[in-house]
């Protein structure tokens, strides 16, 4: 019967015109759901109504990840190009535009009382932003492979970042620098959480287990058993005596200290995306294609809060009812949870205090709008299609009451046992204002500069110096955090730098040295003074000029610099194995044939100089490029451009054998 059901499918919609890449739900009340897809829109959703309550467009390339503010008056959405985009709803207008990154966003966070952001990325990094300032406040680098989570402490004063590379790194925000590296996971780890208010940290990740760990010691507290399927994702209960893990087509519920499955429930899902809890019931939800899912899971019904136990009892039920078994349970529980309190410290999550003068303190062009692209402007719109429901979720002036006007109900189960036939409403357009019917729907697009947020500034406490480790900032701001001057700026920048200044003239007089004897006509007196000053840079340069200009190339060259060539092969540097990689290419093709047809012609009759010093430089060649394929060899795993440069070269080493 239905009424006996723990989880079942509240909805499946057409989200988009093409493809969905991600969808987060709101985390305060469960009840709004954002999603981003290839058509470089980011629309919202109420969760158990099929049309689309606004469209949020602006961004030129495909959406990857998205998010709501912690109060959900606020969406930042990230883009395949490494470009942020910051919605107010409220207002109905962007904020601003972030740019900074280099490669597709995977994951983003709001500070938890202050106006900044995080990001983490595919090119390995994670940012920390100040959406009032359009600035990003630091760089933190450390991952050797994407990030694919990020995540703020309770208190604001850590970042989590869970990596391809199979680390969950912590990152302390003020000092500006690593606190500690997680490595005890065997695969990519897809999302990382922490407890609302203890200091502990649950991880996921794709070799199936989810792990515990104490953040005042950073050692892992436990791990979950192997599931069937990776962790895609987890949510701490609100209160904190469990947690929820999502994983293919099934919810489970895990304790800590030790490590035990209260409970597991079946849920046809497929990989979740993203999961969060309003009214004693979890939603979930999931896409495929241009479609979005949700589905609900009933607390009341799931351990440790209510239901049958997960585990066998056996003889436990033949000995006691089942109102002794949850007493027991209950009292396990709390003794538990008791437990755990005393002996964790937590987070001190209370905000910093009001300064009511930092209003004034503030000068006026800290509010300005960003620099955007003309592009980007004429594109940035915001669509309501639903004013009536716009106007009851994201009323103005309501940040700490964000509850609708009537009372919310609970969501409810299908009324029978069969599946539901989904709700299927095709993707929102834009409204064309010349065919517009008299009935249609209202299109309320933004001023192009809107009005800066300064309220915020007194609700938070805090500023942009909080973060800033206490030797400098990485760019953009003053040690006051107030814009400097031009001339400020530059004397900042270069301070610290004389001696890369001095590395940098020493490597300008070195190739000014090499151009003059180039351009008198002497190719090859240029080469050996290159390779006299035993700069590698100058080498790397050298080797550049002479891949666009394959016709200089000469036997005579190929043997001075393929020792080079070999030492550049070793360079921890990529666009040093690089160049080296392409002059390879270019020697092996052109004088490949020409070393083995000299090595294994058979010897002359008399005394032929020239064949000789042909016949040496040859075996010279033979034996630097002996050397270099086994180098090759040991980097053929190489990702990237490099890789494939490496592959090509294997392949032509055949030409020498």
């Amino acid at each position: 019967m239905s009424q006996t059901k723990r989880a079942w499918k509240l909805q499946e919609f057409v989200a988009h015109g093409n493809n969905v890449n991600c969808v987060a739900l709101s985390k305060k009340s469960g009840r709004v759901i954002v999603t981003g897809g290839e058509d470089r829109k980011v629309n919202l959703w109420i969760v158990g109504k099929p049309n689309c309550l606004m469209s949020l467009c602006g961004h030129t390339t495909p959406v990857e990840s998205v998010r709501f503010g912690h109060e959900e008056e606020m969406v930042v959405a990230g883009s395949m190009s490494g470009a942020l985009k910051v919605w107010d709803l409220e207002q109905a207008k962007i904020m601003r535009t972030l740019t900074g990154h280099t490669s597709s966003i995977k994951s983003l966070d709001f500070h938890p009382y202050g106006d900044y952001c995080t990001s983490g990325s595919l090119d390995c990094n994670v940012k920390l932003w100040d959406i009032r300032k359009k600035g990003c406040i630091y760089t933190y680098r450390g991952h050797k492979n994407g990030v694919n989570c990020v995540r703020f402490s309770p208190d604001g004063k850590w970042i989590a970042s869970a990596g391809e590379d199979s680390v969950v790194k912590i990152w302390d925000i003020t000092a500006g620098k690593i606190l500690t590296d997680l490595t005890y996971h065997q695969g990519p780890v897809n999302i990382v959480e922490f407890h609302p208010n203890e200091l502990l940290l649950a991880s996921g990740s794709s070799d199936r287990t989810v792990k515990f760990w104490d953040l005042e010691n950073f050692n892992m507290v436990s791990t979950t058993d192997g599931d069937s399927t990776p962790v895609r994702n987890i949510l701490f209960h609100p209160d904190g005596t469990c947690l929820f893990s999502g994983t293919k087509d099934l919810l489970k519920v895990y304790s800590w200290e030790p490590s035990r499955c209260c409970d597991s429930i079946p849920v046809n899902w497929g990989e979740v995306a993203d999961i969060a809890i309003g009214q004693n019931q979890l939603i979930g939800s999931s896409f495929s294609q241009t479609n979005v899912s949700t589905f609900v899971v009933d607390l009341k019904r799931v351990q440790p809060f209510g239901g049958i136990p997960h585990q066998e009892v056996g003889s436990n039920f033949s000995s006691k009812n089942i109102d002794e078994v949850f007493t027991d349970l209950s009292i396990s529980n709390s003794s538990v949870s008791e437990g755990l309190k005393n002996s964790r410290n937590k987070f001190i999550t209370e905000r910093p205090p009001t300064q009511s003068s930092r209003q004034a303190s503030v000068p006026k062009e800290d509010f300005e709008e960003p620099t955007q692209d003309k592009e980007e402007q004429d594109n940035d719109s915001f669509e309501i299609a639903n004013p009536e429901d716009y106007r009851e979720i994201f009323r103005p002036k309501s940040r700490l009451t964000h509850s609708p006007s009537r009372p919310v109900e609970p969501f409810q189960p299908p009324p029978d046992d069969g599946d539901m036939e989904p709700v299927r409403q095709p993707a929102p357009t834009r409204t064309n204002k010349a065919t517009t019917k008299p009935n249609s729907k209202p299109v309320v697009k933004p001023v192009s500069k809107p009005s800066p947020r300064q309220p915020e500034e007194d609700k938070s406490g805090i500023s942009p110096e909080d973060f800033l480790p206490k030797g400098g900032v990485e760019i953009g701001y003053s040690q006051t955090g107030k814009v400097p001057s031009e001339n400020e700026a530059f004397s900042t920048l270069s301070s610290g730098h004389d001696a890369m200044a001095k590395v940098l003239a020493h490597r300008s007089k070195n190739l000014q040295i090499v151009r003059a004897m180039w351009t008198s006509g002497n190719t090859k007196t240029a080469v050996d003074s290159a390779i006299s000053m035993k700069d590698p840079s100058v080498i790397v340069d050298l080797l550049n000029v002479l891949n666009l200009k394959s016709g200089l190339w000469s036997l005579d060259l190929c043997s001075c610099l393929l020792p080079q060539v070999q030492d550049l092969m070793d360079s921890k540097y990529d666009s040093y194995v690089t160049a080296a990689c392409e002059a390879l290419k270019i020697m092996l093709r052109n004088f490949g044939p020409v070393i083995k047809s000299n090595l294994t012609a058979p010897p002359s009759q008399g005394v032929d100089i020239s064949r000789e010093e042909r016949y040496r430089k040859c075996r010279q060649c033979y034996e630097n490029l002996s050397v270099i394929r086994s180098k090759v060899a040991k980097r053929m795993g190489a990702p990237g451009k490099v890789g494939q440069l490496l592959r090509e070269i294997q392949i032509l080493m055949a030409s020498i054998d």
